[in-house]
């Protein structure tokens, strides 16, 4: 067996190596404990999270691109109810499919927590049967649009129209400004954030839709995103918010019911959304209603 050398014996370069390593292990362990620390904080299990994903990110394997998977890694953090959009929305040219598959997999794999949140392409010429699927057939109670990777704005007519339907339905509609950092995309693959400036103007003419911004907080902030929170029933959600105190400083900006807890599980890691929570000196009445009450009013039967 071989002896451990001592540590006047190490070579600088070994000893650096050594001691980086055992930082990232104790960096690892504090933050597994953060994370089971949150989940315990929330014994209800009423934490609601409404930006998780299935099927495989196009480019890479993540850690929890299986359903069950997840679905198991949610439930053990504390999550009752999370809102599923599906990665296959974002390139196949067969959304009913996809719309299908993204049911039927929360169905048969979701644990009882995972909502599926179908998507619609308003410049594809069947997008209407297409919602009336995922509202008729799906029973979903919202959808997740790509407007940047679809290929259309938000002054779009079609656009405008697919509001309309969704709030004669009652569905929620998430809006995702981007789904990856424009420093990590594909040559092939690189799409501009969606322009939400023109969402203002759609929403006076569009009452009672329901919104979430997903994935909105690295484009969007301060004045900006106050100016579309405040010209409807707009919402935003955490996952791309990267900053000391972020959930904190957001609230100062924004009115405390529009605030959602979204982690982006599993292209990001739901312990970077969960620690947001953590590091923000909110009261218990600002955490319990980002955690689920703001989900709650935006869609009752949520956990």
């Amino acid at each position: 067996m071989t002896k451990n050398k001592p540590l006047d014996s190490l070579g600088r370069r070994e000893f650096l190596k050594t001691a980086v390593a055992a930082a990232a292990a104790a960096g690892a362990a504090r933050l597994g404990r953060s994370a089971a620390a949150f989940a315990a904080g929330d014994a209800t299990g009423r934490l609601v999270d409404v930006n998780v994903n299935l099927g495989r990110w196009p480019l890479r394997r993540v850690r929890f691109d299986d359903t069950a998977g997840l679905a198991s890694m949610l439930k053990e953090r504390g999550v009752a109810q999370a809102w599923a959009g599906s990665f296959e929305c974002l390139l196949h040219k067969d959304m009913a499919g996809a719309n299908a598959r993204l049911a039927s997999e929360c169905r048969r794999e979701g644990q009882g927590i995972l909502l599926p949140f179908g998507s619609v392409n308003p410049k594809f010429p069947d997008w209407v049967e297409d919602l009336r699927r995922c509202a008729d057939v799906h029973r979903m109670p919202g959808l997740r649009l790509y407007p940047n990777y679809h290929g259309y704005r938000l002054d779009d007519p079609e656009f405008a129209r697919l509001l309309g339907l969704a709030a004669g339905r009652g569905l929620i509609v998430e809006i995702a400004l981007i789904m990856e950092d424009e420093r990590m995309m594909h040559p092939l693959l690189r799409v501009q954030p969606t322009d939400v400036a023109p969402l203002a103007g759609v929403l006076k003419k569009t009452p009672g839709v329901r919104i979430v911004l997903v994935n909105a907080l690295r484009a969007l902030r301060d004045k900006a995103l106050a100016d579309i929170v405040n010209a409807g029933d707009v919402s935003v959600e955490i996952s791309m918010l990267d900053e000391i105190n972020g959930v904190g400083n957001l609230l100062s900006h924004l009115p405390p019911d529009r605030v959602l807890f979204g982690s982006y599980a599993p292209l990001f890691y739901f312990e970077s959304a969960a620690l947001k929570l953590r590091e923000s000196p909110l009261t218990e009445a600002q955490s319990r209603a980002l955690r689920f009450e703001n989900a709650h009013r935006l869609l009752p039967d949520a956990g």
